[in-house]
């Protein structure tokens, strides 16, 4: 399939469920970038390079260099939250980034007020929101949603809109027969059906108004039949879910290396304490449910240890987040991972990540927003899978097995963009460097 990508020509509003941590990290960032006073570190659109054609080319161009992205100065920001502070108030609560650099940005940030948002606190039981949506019913919500979309990009002269879901995690809800079709979707709706949370009203909204949306939780959200249809029948861009930060882009980094060198694992216990908003939220043990599965599955399916028995069969996973005020948004995770090699003997690697949950979920945020826009330009309608390196829970088709390998998320992002763009796809294969054997093949 050949793509003809539209040019990002005039404004991008960027709208963002959740105006917390994440967020005002990644919008006060993005400011901050666009007045020099700092660089978008993390960010594969802003730093990140891309090889085009042979090695002995030297072909390695930016990445916003090679395809048309937009432009941090054409970027646009909204949102809606349930607390009804200013982007400023709500970093400055956060506690992320020091307030010498906040109040350098601090007119820009005070001119983003939050929309009400569509809340039930019966899915994420340890917020009480104040600055909330009021509706008969979920359909009316949602046309307030769509409403409120209509009138940001009236207001804010934008060309092209996207959002990005920076919300809480949700309790956990498994698919059933209201996410099956539109019609059962939005009757459900129209019902109150309890099966239905709010992320999915903003993601209806939004893909009703044309609004591309990826999701950064790990709520069902855009990850239901009903969605997926309507996203094709409307030609939108989806992807989901949860930001890859912390603990699981270390898993991802470190597991494709040891099955890789097929090293035996027997156990991978893992441990975090987080003292944000989103720890609060995960406080909650039907909250918590929702992360654990999300991050569960990542080493069945780097390992598969249906398929390699003998060195993962018996792996016993374990995955522990505690609310931990003190720490703020400063996450600490512990991993303890017991190995085996040659001749069964044993081994242990022992992990420390100090990180900073926000500071490593922002630059996502910034490029799922750019690559989204891009996707849509490119008319690539549906299910983004070429985006799951920024995703614990890659979204995919029905049936097809999400790939949670870093390193091969990176070379399938990458060989789109390559495809996007014309250029040939790099398959790292390299015989035609070395004609001799080449010629005796």
């Amino acid at each position: 399939m050949d793509y003809e990508v539209k040019g990002a020509e005039g404004k991008l509003g960027i709208l963002i469920p959740g105006l917390g941590a994440v967020a005002t990290t990644f919008i006060a960032g993005v400011e901050a970038v666009k007045k020099g006073l700092a660089s978008p570190v993390g960010s594969l659109t802003q730093m990140g390079r891309i090889r085009l054609g042979k090695r002995t080319e030297g072909r390695f161009p930016l990445i916003k260099d090679f395809v048309p992205l937009a432009g941090l100065e054409d970027i646009v920001f909204g949102g809606w939250d349930v607390y009804a502070d200013n982007v400023f108030e709500a970093a400055v609560n956060a506690k992320v980034l020091e307030p010498m650099l906040l109040h350098a940005v601090k007119p820009e940030l005070e001119a983003i007020v939050p929309m009400k948002a569509v809340f039930d606190q019966a899915y994420a039981r340890n917020l009480e929101g104040t600055n909330v949506k009021e509706g008969a019913d979920k359909m009316e919500l949602a046309e307030a949603l769509m409403e409120d979309i209509r009138n940001f990009k009236e207001a804010n002269g934008c060309d092209r809109l996207v959002m990005v879901w920076c919300g809480s995690t949700e309790i956990y809800i498994e698919e059933s027969e209201v996410h099956q079709t539109i019609e059962a979707f939005e009757q459900g709706l129209r019902d109150n059906d309890p099966q239905i949370a709010p992320s999915m009203v903003y993601a209806y909204a939004a893909v009703k108004m044309g609004v591309p949306f990826a999701n950064g939780a790990p709520n069902l959200t855009v990850d239901i039949p009903a969605i997926v249809e309507l996203a094709k029948e409307n030609d939108i861009a989806i992807s989901g879910k949860d930001f890859k930060t912390g603990q699981t882009l270390m898993k991802t980094i470190l597991a494709p290396g040891l099955h890789a060198r097929a090293l035996g694992v027997k156990g991978w216990f893992s441990s975090n304490i987080l003292g944000n908003r989103d720890g609060y939220v995960l406080d909650h043990p039907e909250n918590f449910k929702t992360k654990e599965v999300s991050k569960l599955s990542v080493l069945d399916e780097i390992f598969k240890p249906e398929a390699n028995p003998e060195l993962y069969g018996d792996m016993y996973h374990k995955v522990r987040i505690n609310y931990y005020p003190p720490h703020g948004d400063n996450k600490e995770s512990w991993d303890n991972i017991d190995i085996f090699g040659w001749l069964g003997y044993q081994m242990q690697i022992k992990i420390n990540f100090l990180c900073r949950d926000s500071i490593l979920a922002a630059p996502l945020v910034l490029d799922l927003a750019l690559f989204t826009d891009l996707a849509q330009r490119a008319g690539m309608s549906g299910i983004q899978e070429w985006l799951s390196f920024y995703y614990k829970s890659p979204q995919t088709a029905e049936g097809l097995p999400p790939e949670h390998d870093i390193f091969k998320q990176l070379m399938k992002m990458q060989n789109t963009l390559r495809h996007m763009m014309g250029e040939d796809l790099i398959t790292h294969l390299g015989l035609d460097y070395y004609q001799d054997l080449v010629d005796t093949l």
